[in-house]
């Protein structure tokens, strides 16, 4: 299993990776890790990653190409994986041990993009074609310890990461195939930030007119329609 993780502190990933279980994994050559930091891929001076939000509001927003162009290079060094692109989000379906499982048996490169600030301009997830993944009903200042406990549960299932009984006698596994209670979530509105249009192979990606507006009503009310449920 692949790990690629895209974060602006690839110092926090780097240092759980290099301890216990996963370090040990990691020497074996059963799990493989790369780390990518956003600001690699910026095509200004400044290496800027975020700007404000469209429709006004506290905090900033992730910018899309960093991000995009940093996945692109995880593809393109891994052509045949089968990959899956995840971003760590308050608004995304909460990661439990099924979701797992399903990334173990039907992926061999998961990209993580770790969230941060406000969030993270919302065509990036259209562009890339992403899940959005939280941890918790809980928001967090960012998406790094929210990569760190995905890594930690799909990791484990590898085979020969840890031993077989400690897999078959933990609470989780007799449960893995039922249904699970609903829970409530913190959720979130999509957000966009600079540039207003974004051309991606031919396809152009626009910030929704109404946060354009200046009409702090209407943004307030297309905000509460867009509040997504996992």
């Amino acid at each position: 299993m692949q790990f690629t993780v895209i974060t602006l502190f690839p110092e926090i990933i780097e240092s759980y990776l290099s301890i216990s279980v996963l370090k040990r994994a990691r020497k074996k050559q059963l799990i493989r890790f790369r780390v990518f930091n956003i600001r690699d891929f910026t095509r200004d001076r400044h290496k800027t990653v975020d700007d404000a939000p469209y429709g006004g509001g506290a905090g900033m927003v992730f910018k899309i190409d960093p991000i995009v162009r940093a996945v692109e290079s995880a593809l393109r060094k891994k052509k045949g994986k089968k990959s899956k692109v995840i971003i760590l989000s308050a608004k995304g379906r909460q990661f439990d041990q099924k979701m797992a499982v399903r990334f173990v048996k039907q992926h061999d490169h998961l990209i993580l993009i770790s969230g941060r600030y406000e969030g993270i301009d919302e065509r990036v997830k259209k562009i890339l074609k992403a899940d959005e993944v939280s941890i918790g009903p809980y928001v967090m200042t960012d998406g790094d310890v929210g990569v760190m406990a995905i890594i930690s549960a799909v990791g484990r299932l590898i085979p020969g990461v840890i031993r077989l009984e400690s897999l078959t006698e933990e609470s989780h596994w007799e449960g893995l195939m039922k249904s699970q209670a609903n829970t409530k979530k913190i959720l979130e509105y999509p957000h966009y930030t600079r540039p207003e249009i974004y051309v991606y192979k031919g396809k152009t990606y626009r910030v929704p007119k109404i946060l354009l507006s200046g009409d702090h009503a209407r943004i307030a009310e297309w905000r509460k329609k867009h509040i997504t449920s996992p």
